[in-house]
């Protein structure tokens, strides 16, 4: 029997693995395919017929956004059930435990009182209607500088991008637009984007954080290293480029739903508590120790 590759099929006598993706059209003997459960497997035809699924039975977030990894990194693919473990060996008791809320969660959380005290709606709104641009780019960059999120250099690249009235009245009615505009997120972002690489300041930290902590229950700020080793363990496609792009931006919200509603046994709250999974189990944090 041959597979035509992007099938989706389940295996027989491992149902724990899920559906899986034919990753290349087989031959009579042998056919590759990437489980959601257990990665990549060439499964020889002599001793297995994977069954074909189709409609609802087909439908996995991964496989719609399926990445095989061909980069330098050689990240391993792991199931989400083995990239919770990783976690819990660094908080047992989850999102609602005291570690987690020392290292991960209490900062984070102050940051989105911080965020709406400052850049709410009522209080940016009066703001722009005063027209003071010094005060909205203050209180942006007291709101950056209330975290580690962002390297330094690129603080103050934002920071030198704000020195002129020019730059602060752009940066302060894009900000506002992005943040409570009534267009669609996507002009929103995209408007953002290109004001801070019009100052200097096109980073994806940058760019993300503010919606981020102001509307943590919709939005996730990206951490470009971090981010894409999640995505790379999990094989999902980021399309990721260093420029800022709503392709790239759409991706990791994507993402980070698909995250969210898969850890729904561990009860995240919103997307810092799925920001801070996608640090903890990305090589080089928590996962090689503190």
């Amino acid at each position: 029997m041959k597979y035509l590759k992007g099938e989706r099929v389940v295996h027989p006598g491992m149902p724990t693995w899920g559906v899986g993706e034919v990753l290349e059209e087989g031959g009579e003997d042998h056919v590759r395919i990437f489980f959601v459960g257990a990665g990549e497997k060439k499964l020889s035809l002599k001793h297995v017929t994977p069954l074909r699924v189709s409609g609802s039975e087909a439908v996995h977030p991964v496989l719609d956004n399926l990445r095989i990894s061909k980069s330098a990194s050689a990240i391993r693919y792991k199931s989400l059930p083995e990239s919770i473990q990783i976690f819990l060996a660094q908080f047992p008791e989850g999102f609602r435990g005291e570690r987690f809320a020392r290292h991960e969660r209490d900062y984070k959380d102050k940051a989105n009182r911080q965020a709406s005290d400052l850049l709410g709606k009522e209080p940016f709104d009066a703001l722009l209607a005063a027209g003071d641009h010094a005060e909205v780019v203050r209180r942006a960059l007291k709101l950056i500088n209330s975290t580690n999120l962002i390297y330094p250099g690129e603080k103050i690249s934002l920071r030198d991008g704000l020195k002129s009235e020019a730059g602060r009245s752009l940066f302060s009615l894009a900000l506002h637009g992005l943040l409570h505009g009534d267009n669609s997120f996507e002009s929103r972002f995209s408007g953002f984007a290109k004001v801070l690489d019009g100052i200097g300041a096109g980073k994806w930290t940058t760019a993300t954080y503010f919606p981020f902590f102001l509307h943590p229950d919709r939005y996730m700020f990206v951490k470009p290293t971090i981010t894409q080793f999640a995505a790379e363990l999990c094989g999902f496609e980021l399309n990721y480029t260093p420029q800022l792009n709503w392709r790239t931006y759409h991706s990791v919200l994507g993402f980070s739903r698909y995250l969210f509603d898969a850890l729904a046994e561990l009860e995240p709250r919103d997307m810092i508590d799925v920001q801070s999974f996608m640090w903890c189990i990305a090589p080089g944090t928590y996962a090689d120790g503190e």
